[in-house]
Order: structure tokens, then C-alpha cells, then sequence
């Protein structure tokens, strides 16, 4: 598969605002600082599509963006973990995300973002869970792939997978948004989903 159009369809903050029901929809979710917006522009192909910047926590809002003319649809899920915002502002940003998950008949997988270089945190764990609880889990991107050897790769993956207690049908895809690999990967796993 390959992305040839990428456009914001909407941001919002409450279900009443999402975008009305439409193509298949693809979630990516993960900590603050795991580089989920560095992922999507380089993904769809657009440096400024969703807001990077020095401080994490750029996503505040659930974020739908039209891929290839609205023929399926990326969904850009508020980072959690991020310890330097408010505690009722966190909290807003997990009910955001459940609201989301748990109402969106669209919504047909959820990419788990994960720092390839450290153990999935707690907050990993429970995210991963909760997405086992729904069915929608199975897709793991080990982002900052370019942080660690190659030769380290497999190892830091298995660390992944027994982190989360993965099944064996699960998919663990590691990226470099900086080295701009993975991404082939990455669309094959999206193109089979849709």
C-alpha cells in the first residue's frame, strides 16, 4: 500500500464532534514522547500533517485523517504519561481515548506505539490490555528503532512482546521515523487490516 493523499478531517474533543461514519479507521496510540506524530507524517508523507515539537504531549485532541481521498481513515489518539500536564487534564485525555475506543464502529485496529529501547511501562501494559479487552489489539510499532544496533533489534522486540503479553499472532513492527525505515512494513500490516 502506499499513501498518496493525507488530509485533517477533524479534530475534536467529544464524540458529538467526530467525523460522521465513514471508511475503515486505524488508531495509533502511545506515551507522550514515543514519537506517534513524527510516525504519522512520515507515514503519509507529510512533514507537518500532525504537530511535532521539543515537548511532549502535542496531541490534546482526537485527530481523524483522511488517507488516499477518505478511502480509510488514521486516527491520531491523545499521548498519555505525560507527567508535566495537569492531573484533570490527563484525566480528560484518557476519557477522550475510551470514549473513542470503545464507540467507534469504524475503528477496526489500534497501533500500540512503544519506545523500542525500554520495557513497556505500566502504562503501556494497561493500554494493551484494555485494547485485548476490546479486540482490537495484535499491532505494536517499536518506534526510535534508529536508538539501538541492528543486531539489538530481535532482542529489544522479544523484550517487547513479553512485556505486553503478546499472543504469537501478534505483530511487532519496528520504525525510524528518523531513518525512514519500517514504513513499508507498517502499510503491508495496515493494507491487510483494511
Amino acid at each position: 500500500m502506499e499513501i498518496k493523499g493525507a488530509e485533517l478531517l477533524a479534530v475534536t474533543a467529544k464524540k458529538s464532534q467526530y467525523p460522521a461514519a465513514g471508511p475503515p479507521e486505524i488508531a495509533f496510540a502511545g506515551r507522550s514522547n514515543v514519537g506517534k506524530s513524527s510516525l504519522l507524517n512520515l507515514l503519509t508523507g507529510r512533514r507537518n500533517l500532525a504537530k511535532t515539537g521539543g515537548s511532549p504531549g502535542k496531541t490534546r485532541t482526537v485527530n481523524f485523517y483522511a488517507i488516499n481521498g477518505d478511502a480509510f481513515r488514521i486516527v491520531d489518539l491523545p499521548g498519555y504519561g505525560y507527567a508535566k500536564v495537569a492531573k484533570s487534564v490527563a484525566h480528560q485525555w484518557g476519557d477522550m481515548i475510551e470514549t473513542y475506543l470503545k464507540n467507534r464502529e469504524e475503528l477496526k485496529k489500534v497501533a500500540l506505539l512503544a519506545d523500542i529501547r525500554h520495557e513497556p511501562s505500566e502504562q503501556d501494559r494497561l493500554m494493551y490490555d484494555w485494547l485485548k479487552y476490546y479486540g482490537l489489539d495484535g499491532l505494536v510499532v517499536a518506534t526510535k528503532a534508529d536508538k539501538i544496533s541492528r543486531g539489538a533489534i530481535a532482542k529489544h522486540v522479544s523484550v517487547i512482546r513479553r512485556g505486553l503479553d503478546m499472543d504469537k499472532d501478534g505483530v511487532v513492527v519496528p520504525v525510524s521515523a528518523l531513518q525512514r525505515t519500517g514504513v513499508k512494513e507498517l502499510l503491508d500490516e495496515i493494507e491487510g487490516l483494511l
